[in-house]
Parts: structure tokens; C-alpha cells; sequence
């Protein structure tokens, strides 16, 4: 069924749509080339954070810590839709995610449906303890496209290792309920994607994660390399298997992150995150929104994404990428399958 999700994403490509992805293209292509930053359109993809509460607690989330030092809130539903009436045209893909549990948020469907109805192609990130039989059939009626689902690991012991205070029945079950009501209103969204965290205690179960899918219906199944906030000195949620690791151990017991820090980055041009309360910043790594670039409760996106402070921040990532404190965590350009 990955076909229909990838033909679901592909007929939302409008020829506004396509010329503005070309824009974009053309000026990060030009910029690596010449070094003149020079931003052309709107952005391809964005990411809008519903809530930052979350009912777990996992040890390298800043959700899960309660350790934010921007404020906590909700998103308001007017300053959701004034943002999408401005980027819809130009905008394709949408995540409803940033930090936090999507579905604490209570108007959260209603959010997908209004993008849906605006022909962008939405997604979502939930750890699924907040579905029920009844929302399981509101979420394929909203037109979501796409949810993954977090489950990592494949006992309670194994998942609980991280996903602090979560039920692994739960997620199966929440699993066995969007499953049944896809088939009840024959329909083939949401798509839905086991996402794995690939961590120490729960590598071995990396084979059982595909034979839990395929049993309960999934769709697909993702690894996901795990960021950790202190890896130099190491840690125990880093894997053994390398290939399964965004670091390196060096000869001297410490640990590098995979990655040559080219001076460029092409989420700065196609994307970008705005945050419960409007402020916009660069990526999905800026979880604590340390480099805001505007606030679109008060200015236009446009004004945000054209301005001084954006430009000046690609400028910097051509310069001396490395020496910016996020980048520093970043998987772009990183080699984590090796």
C-alpha cells in the first residue's frame, strides 16, 4: 500500500505548488554553488506544533523531562488558519508535530481536516494512548494522511525502557482500531507507520517490530537513529550495532557524531517549524526555540521567511555550520546505515 501514500502525496502537487518547489530548489542549489544566499518561495514543507504536553516521560525528550525553558501551551485553532490560508497555495506536506502528543490537543482532527480540505498532505507522530474506537474513526474521517505511530519495543518491559509510563497494549490496540475503522469506511488513510527508535535495550527486537506490523495491518515500519543530548562521555540507549548509531566511538572511549558538517543545510530553505505560540524557527532541532526568526502571530509568514534575521542565519550555516550549538545533534547529512 506504500504506492497510494506515495500517489496521495504526489497528486498534491499543483502546478503552484511545483513551480514554487522549483524556486526553492533552484536558489539552495545556486547558493551551494556560488555562496550567495539568496531565498526564492515559500516553504515545500512545514511543521506546526499542536501542544508541547505529553502524558510519557522518555529520558531524551525535552517534552518527557517537563525541562522546557519556552512556555508550555496549546494552539490556537485562528492562528493555525491564518497560517495555512497563507502558505496553502504553495505549501504541500504538513506535520502536526514539534514536541509533544498530538491528541492531548482537543480540536486536533479538526486541525487536520480544515489542511486536508485545502488539499495539503498532512501527517502526524502520536505514542496512540488517546485513541479510542470513536476517535479511531474521526481520525480516518479528518482525511489525516499519514500517522506514525511510536512503538518502541515489542514487550512492555522492552518499550517501557523508554517510553516511560506507556502501555504497550495500549499502542497495539489503538493500532487494531485504526486498522478496523480503515476498513470500516473503506478507506486507505491514515497510512500508518510503526516508527521504532533503535536504542540499546531494545535492538534485538528489531525483527519482531516487522512481524508486529505485518500482524496487526501496519502499513510500513521506520527506524529511527535516537538522538541523544549527552553522547560524548556515552550512554546506555546508544546501540551496538553501529549502523544503528548517529555516533562513533573514538579510540579514546568517546563518541562522535557521524556527520562531515558540510557548511550548508537544505531544511533551511524547504522547511521550516512554528511553534504552539507562533514563533517560528529553523528546524525540528531547535526543540527549545533558541533561534527564533519571527512570530507569525504578528507578522505574515512571508515577512518571517524573507527576513534579516533568516537570512542572516543561512548566511551563518555556510560559514561555520558546525559552530551553531543545534547543528550540532543534526543528522543532516549524517551516514547512519553504514
Amino acid at each position: 500500500m506504500m504506492w497510494h501514500d506515495r500517489w496521495n502525496l504526489t497528486k498534491r502537487l499543483t502546478p503552484q505548488r511545483l513551480a514554487n518547489a522549483a524556486a526553492v530548489g533552484y536558489s539552495y542549489q545556486r547558493a551551494k554553488a556560488t555562496g550567495h544566499v539568496a531565498q526564492a518561495g515559500l516553504p515545500i514543507s512545514l511543521a506546526i506544533e499542536p501542544t508541547t504536553s505529553c502524558n510519557l516521560r522518555c529520558p531524551e525528550c525535552p517534552s518527557g523531562l517537563r525541562n522546557f525553558s519556552r512556555p508550555t501551551g496549546m494552539l490556537q485553532g485562528e492562528l493555525f488558519m491564518k497560517i495555512i490560508d497563507e502558505l496553502s497555495p504553495a505549501l504541500t506536506y504538513l506535520t502536526f508535530y514539534f514536541q509533544g502528543e498530538p491528541f492531548l490537543h482537543p480540536q486536533f482532527l479538526d486541525l487536520a481536516a480544515y489542511a486536508n480540505e485545502r488539499n495539503i498532505y498532512t501527517a502526524t507522530s502520536t505514542n496512540a494512548h488517546f485513541i479510542t474506537e470513536a476517535k479511531a474513526e474521526d481520525i480516518v474521517r479528518s482525511g489525516l494522511c499519514r500517522m506514525i505511530i511510536s512503538i518502541d519495543g515489542t514487550t512492555q518491559d522492552t518499550y517501557q525502557s523508554y517510553r516511560i509510563g506507556g502501555s504497550l497494549e495500549k499502542v497495539k490496540e489503538a493500532t487494531r482500531l485504526l486498522v478496523t475503522a480503515k476498513k470500516r469506511l473503506r478507506s486507505a488513510t491514515p497510512h500508518l507507520v510503526f516508527q521504532f527508535l533503535v536504542v540499546r535495550p531494545n535492538e534485538h527486537q528489531i525483527p519482531e517490530v516487522y512481524q508486529l506490523a505485518r500482524s496487526l495491518g501496519v502499513n510500513e515500519v521506520k527506524l529511527k537513529t535516537a538522538q541523544i543530548y549527552d553522547y560524548r562521555t556515552g550512554s546506555p540507549l546508544i546501540p551496538r550495532q553501529q549502523k544503528y548509531s548517529r555516533y562513533r566511538p573514538l579510540p579514546d572511549g568517546t563518541y562522535a557524531l557521524k556527520n562531515n558538517f558540510e557548511n550548508h543545510c537544505w531544511k533551511m530553505w524547504h522547511s521550516a517549524v512554528v511553534t504552539w505560540d507562533g514563533k517560528v524557527v529553523p528546524c525540528c532541532f531547535d526543540k527549545d526555540a533558541h533561534h527564533v526568526m519571527g512570530d507569525v502571530s504578528r507578522q505574515t509568514f512571508a515577512q518571517v521567511w524573507m527576513s534579516t534575521a533568516y537570512h542572516n542565519f543561512r548566511k551563518t550555516l555556510f560559514k561555520s555550520r558546525s559552530e551553531i550549538a543545534m547543528c550540532k545533534n543534526c543528522t543532516e547529512g549524517t551516514q547512519v546505515w553504514a
